[in-house]
């Protein structure tokens, strides 16, 4: 199953990123630190067990996963998710959530993409693509806005190559969620995140092509032993330019 990245997949544009540092939330909730791309990954390998569940019947290399799937914890703040959702919210109420998806991969949604934002919005997406990709990557203008319902639910897919390169980042409005990830043959390689309120996760490679993701229903929802209430939640998304020659 194959979905595509975008709505009109054939509207694609080309910006070129130049900075370096960026504005992250670490582990604990009070702290916030400046650190440069570079340095993104070891401060977020050091939170992994606390959004990162792997099965039982997990034995590839946790370390690929770690790399290739990162959980930014209180990546915004409050008033930044009030910012992003009061800009996209007048839009979206006047949607009707779908329930056939053209490949079945989404059940109870509305979705939309936005190339223009808000100034204060402008900043807090900037923050997203420093954070998700290295200088000069050429990423999409257009942001991916997915607005799952309370009883909505993504099923297990692999995003179509030909639309999006090898790094996708989202963030997490109005509600936690638990996202599966299963190795596209070996079934018994599963790995859950907790994708809390208000995160930021970057999925890229392995993470992106040899598993499947999904966002749990509201019915099966749970972390670990730790049920996780679900409700609307909002996805903004960021995506990097495709990689033409790669056959999808």
């Amino acid at each position: 199953m194959r979905l595509n990245c975008l709505v009109e997949p054939f509207r694609t544009y080309i910006r070129q990123y130049n900075s370096v540092t960026v504005k992250y939330t670490t582990c604990k909730k009070s702290r916030k630190v400046l650190i440069s791309y570079n340095h993104a990954q070891n401060a977020e390998e050091s939170c992994s067990k606390e959004y990162m569940r792997f099965g039982e019947g997990y034995n590839a290399s946790k370390e690929t996963m770690m790399h290739d799937m990162r959980v930014v914890a209180d990546f915004l703040t409050e008033e930044d998710e009030r910012s992003l959702f009061e800009e996209i919210e007048p839009y979206m109420r006047r949607l009707r959530y779908e329930f056939d998806h053209w490949d079945d991969a989404i059940h109870g949604y509305r979705e939309t993409e936005r190339l223009n934002w808000n100034p204060q919005n402008t900043g807090i997406l900037q923050r997203v693509r420093d954070a998700a990709f290295p200088p000069g990557t050429p990423q999409l203008s257009l942001v991916h806005i997915l607005d799952l319902a309370e009883k909505g639910v993504i099923k297990p897919h692999i995003d179509s190559a030909r639309f999006c390169g090898n790094t996708i980042a989202g963030l997490s409005l109005l509600s936690d969620s638990v996202m599966r990830l299963v190795h596209e043959r070996n079934k018994e390689q599963v790995v859950d995140i907790l994708l809390k309120r208000r995160s930021l996760y970057i999925m890229k490679k392995t993470a992106r092509y040899e598993f499947t993701h999904e966002i749990l229903g509201s019915a099966n929802s749970k972390f670990g032993e730790q049920i996780i209430p679900r409700g609307r939640r909002i996805s903004i998304i960021c995506r990097n330019e495709p990689d033409n020659t790669v056959e999808n």
